[in-house]
């Protein structure tokens, strides 16, 4: 009966927001592979989700638990992660004794730049399979996707 209802399942259809989620979860996976080759054994896509919050210059907690639309406890775990592994600190915020300002060690900036390398050459990559033209079309129709959002949600992590 399985058998049966598994040969008679009509394909689901190819549709663009499908097309979005494998292209980004292929883009994350080999991101994600490049850094921990890179010499980040700690970099995983859930800590780079939240990375993607933080200023280079840092931010407060509060902020950066409003921005990454999670819990408080999931964050709060992920910077503990981070803190343990030496990429973030936390410290005392001046202005607000009960806060906490969160920082990049020098192990996380240099992460950071060897992100950006990596998603460079990814790029590289990219362009490499389909051609300058349709990377460059890509990129502009993204864009423009992204333009006709809301303000509010077209903001770019960590940019507050």
């Amino acid at each position: 009966m399985v058998k049966e209802l598994d040969e008679k399942t009509e394909a689901l259809p190819d549709h663009v927001g499908w097309r979005l989620w494998q292209a980004s979860r292929a883009w994350q996976a080999e991101f994600a592979a490049a850094m921990r080759a890179a010499g980040h054994a700690w970099f995983s896509e859930a800590r780079a989700g939240l990375l993607g919050h933080i200023p280079r210059n840092g931010t407060r907690q509060s902020a950066l638990i409003e921005r990454a639309a999670t819990s408080k406890q999931a964050v709060q775990q992920l910077l503990d992660g981070l803190e343990a592994e030496g990429v973030l600190k936390r410290l005392p915020d001046p202005q607000d004794r009960r806060g906490k300002l969160v920082r990049y060690t020098r192990k996380g900036l240099d992460a950071l730049r060897d992100g950006d390398r990596i998603k460079l050459q990814i790029e590289c990559g990219y362009i490499d399979r389909i051609g300058e033209q349709r990377f460059a079309a890509l990129m502009d129709a993204l864009r423009t996707l992204d333009a006709g959002r809301g303000d509010a949600s077209r903001e770019a992590p960590g940019s507050k």
